[in-house]
């Protein structure tokens, strides 16, 4: 193979690959599938021996494998964990710490992440997953195009985990043997997720959004059980598309039975366009060699001036909670990061731009065992994902209501309307209180 001795030069344990850093300041980390194991443990070992200096490590969405090498207590103070957006094993890891401010946010839309990374922050190093090399020397980077695809073109050094298990995709996705530094090579299992089984809430919920949905649409499908219940009501829907941030199982299910082929779509018409794709092996073997499921960058993926040209554009999201006004908090817990600021903004707006577009936020209307309201009088901790001008629909499994258009006081009455019943009257006298519905 006419690449293979540059690779072999450039292939070095994982030890030697992180001692490349040893002149660096900023190190950004592929995110979630593409997080390279093998590198992560080379640098937890590192660091404890205080082989390298005090990094600032940028990422988003942590595996296990990152939490079990670098989230520990004992490095505390070796280097700056600055988190995009957290994933459940970054909240379990941090709960674990004696300094839960050591892991520090940076709120940024996902859009914007891939310019913050190269322009904001000087990308000293980028350490991701890659696919295997092909014949002409490229290796893909799978399931993560996402900020990968920007950070890699910008990067001083680019150091590469090879793994036979990372699917090799299409679109914006290719790196060439040439582009790279350092290689390592692994053949440990991708993070994977599973879709649980929805609730009967989310089924709920799910049956109010699918019926919004029409023959033609192309969707965006956010993290969350509701999103991936709606995916599953569309098996009988003919023609959609799929211009999405993630791609999940309940997706390449409907690319399977030919629902979503593209075939409608204006932009990247019969293409599957995704930024990320977080699931199952099965999900990472339909994906692999498939030309039919292209990665793009979210810069361009989530941009909402890119979203709109697709027209019938549907977007559907999560959220913690919405307060009476409509202001959406998809992110944090009384002020507390839960996950991260992400491209929901991006689909929301893109969204609505498109024509005949539409964007939802579903949730269930409490918490914690129906102790809490999710429909509140105002956000915890003033963290607004999604401005009040902004949110389209929101969904509970009480209804639906489209905010668009509507007076202060007629969303208050609008949202009140599909909280749980047994808040709808201390949420009247809330809203009263806030000068938002009348005294009477």
């Amino acid at each position: 193979m006419q690449w293979r001795k540059e690779y072999d030069e450039k292939r070095l344990l994982p030890g030697d690959a992180v001692g490349l850093l040893k002149d660096s300041t900023n190190l950004i980390l592929g995110m979630s599938v593409a997080m390279p194991p093998a590198l992560l443990k080379a640098l937890g070992e590192a660091f404890a021996k205080d082989q390298l200096p005090p990094l600032n490590i940028y990422y988003m969405h942590g595996t296990e494998a990152l939490a079990d090498s670098l989230l520990k207590n004992e490095l505390e103070g070796k280097f700056t964990p600055r988190c995009l957006f957290l994933s459940s094993h970054d909240r379990k890891a941090i709960a674990g710490l004696q300094n839960p401010h050591w892991v520090e946010f940076v709120p940024c839309a996902f859009h914007q992440v891939g310019r913050l990374l190269t322009r904001q922050t000087e990308p000293d190093c980028f350490m991701v997953t890659v696919s295997p090399m092909d014949k002409h020397g490229y290796f893909s980077l799978g399931t993560n195009a996402d900020y990968g695809a920007s950070v890699i073109r910008k990067a001083k050094k680019v150091i590469v985990e090879v793994n036979p298990k990372m699917p090799r995709t299409f679109g914006e996705c290719s790196v060439h043997i040439s582009e790279v530094d350092a290689l390592v090579e692994s053949d440990r299992a991708l993070s994977e997720v599973t879709e649980p089984a929805p609730s009967e809430t989310d089924q709920l919920i799910a049956r109010q959004v699918a019926e919004y949905i029409q023959d033609g649409d192309t969707l965006q499908m956010g993290v969350g059980g509701v999103p991936a219940a709606v995916a599953r009501l569309l098996g009988s829907h003919k023609n959609l598309g799929l211009h999405s941030e993630l791609f999940s199982p309940a997706i390449a299910a409907l690319i399977q039975k030919g629902v979503i082929n593209g075939r409608e779509k204006r932009l990247m018409q019969h293409k599957h366009v995704y930024t990320l794709a977080i699931g199952d092996r099965a999900m990472y073997d339909f994906m692999d060699d498939n030309p039919s499921v292209v990665g793009y960058p979210a810069s361009w993926v989530n941009n909402p001036s890119v979203i709109r040209k697709n027209p019938n554009m549907v977007s559907v999201n999560s959220a913690i909670e919405v307060d009476i006004t409509g202001q959406i908090n998809a992110e944090s817990i009384k002020g507390t990061p839960f996950s991260g600021t992400g491209g929901q903004l991006d689909f929301v707006r893109g969204a609505f731009a498109s024509h005949r577009g539409r964007s939802f936020i579903a949730l269930h209307s409490t918490a914690k065992d129906g102790t809490l309201s999710r429909i509140v009088p105002q956000l915890a901790g003033g963290t607004v994902t999604d401005t009040r001008m902004d949110a389209h629909f929101v969904v509970t499994e009480y209804g639906c209501v489209e905010l668009k258009g509507l007076s202060l006081a007629q969303r208050a009455k609008a949202l009140i309307g599909i909280a749980h019943p047994q808040f709808r009257e201390q949420l009247e006298t809330q809203a009263r209180e806030l000068g938002l519905i009348g005294r009477h």
